[in-house]
């Protein structure tokens, strides 16, 4: 028995998306609209500056938008997800349900 390139729902998994913080990022931000830095920072568990590097990974992929703005005087970071950022999600989600339902 030959395997098949391309065939394995595996050759669908988004390479960005994959790692484990970014998917946890993309994730985060798949049921709001629009999340204060700090809060991705404190529901992932992740330091400001990893934070910082993995969702400017995903905003030069363009599945990450980061907006500046303040909070009275102090400056705060917004993150969301685009239109391609929910569809590679959805895409991803897609090829994982696949595998683990062609291991079951």
């Amino acid at each position: 028995m030959t395997a098949t390139a391309g065939r394995h729902a595996r050759h669908q998994l988004d390479a960005v998306i994959h790692s484990p913080v970014r998917f946890s990022i993309v994730a985060a931000l798949a049921g709001v609209d629009e999340a204060e830095f700090g809060h991705v920072r404190d529901i992932i568990e992740i330091s400001d500056s990893a934070l910082s590097k993995q969702a400017t990974q995903l905003e030069a992929a363009g599945y990450v938008r980061m907006r500046k703005g303040y909070v009275g005087k102090r400056p705060r970071t917004w993150l969301s997800l685009t239109a391609d950022g929910r569809q590679a999600y959805a895409r991803h989600m897609q090829a994982l349900r696949a595998i683990a339902g062609d291991a079951t």
